[in-house]
C-alpha cells in the first residue's frame, strides 16, 4: 500500500484556514466593537504577517494608524501589530495558539495578545513576561492598547 507523506505544517495551515460559525461571528463582532477605537488604531482582520520570528495571521490585529498607498498592496505585512487577537476554533489546539503568541508574536514586538475561547466565553490576555489574565464577565481591559470591551457584547 502506497502512502503519501503530509507535512504537519500543511495540516496546521489547512485547519487554520477553516473558520467555524462562532469563529466568524467573533471575528466580525470584535472588529465592530474595536471600530470605536478607529481614531487611534487601524483594525485589521485576517492580515498575513511576515514577522522577524515567523509568519502569523491573527484573526484581528490592532495597529497604530497606518499610512496607506492604494496604488501598491502588501501581501504579507512585516511590521508587528500592537495587539494580536486569536480566536480558538474547533480545529485548533489551545497550546498551539499559546505557542504562536509566545514564539512568534512576542519576539517580533507584539505588545499584547488576546486568546478568545468561544466555548467557555472567556478572553485570555497575554502580556510578555506576565501571568495570563482570564476574563469571563464584566469588562475585558488591555492596558497596552487601552482597549476596554464588555464581555457581554462580545459573546451576545
Amino acid at each position: 500500500m502506497e502512502t503519501q507523506a503530509i507535512e504537519i505544517t500543511e495540516i496546521e495551515t489547512l485547519l487554520e484556514e477553516t473558520m467555524s460559525l462562532n469563529h466568524s461571528r467573533l471575528t466580525y463582532r470584535l472588529s465592530v466593537l474595536l471600530s470605536a477605537y478607529e481614531e487611534r488604531y487601524d483594525i485589521m482582520p485576517e492580515l498575513e504577517l511576515e514577522l522577524t520570528s515567523g509568519r502569523g495571521k491573527p484573526d484581528v490585529a490592532i495597529f497604530p494608524k497606518l499610512t496607506y498607498n492604494w496604488e501598491e498592496d502588501i501581501i504579507r505585512y512585516t511590521q508587528p501589530p500592537i495587539t494580536a487577537i486569536e480566536i480558538l476554533s474547533p480545529t485548533q489546539a489551545f497550546d498551539a495558539l499559546i505557542t504562536k503568541i509566545r514564539k512568534i508574536y512576542f519576539p517580533a514586538g507584539v505588545q499584547s495578545a488576546w486568546l478568545v475561547v468561544p466555548s467557555v466565553k472567556a478572553m485570555h490576555l497575554f502580556l510578555p513576561g506576565q501571568p495570563v489574565s482570564i476574563v469571563t464577565s464584566g469588562i475585558f481591559h488591555d492596558p497596552v492598547s487601552e482597549v476596554s470591551l464588555p464581555i457581554d457584547s462580545i459573546f451576545r
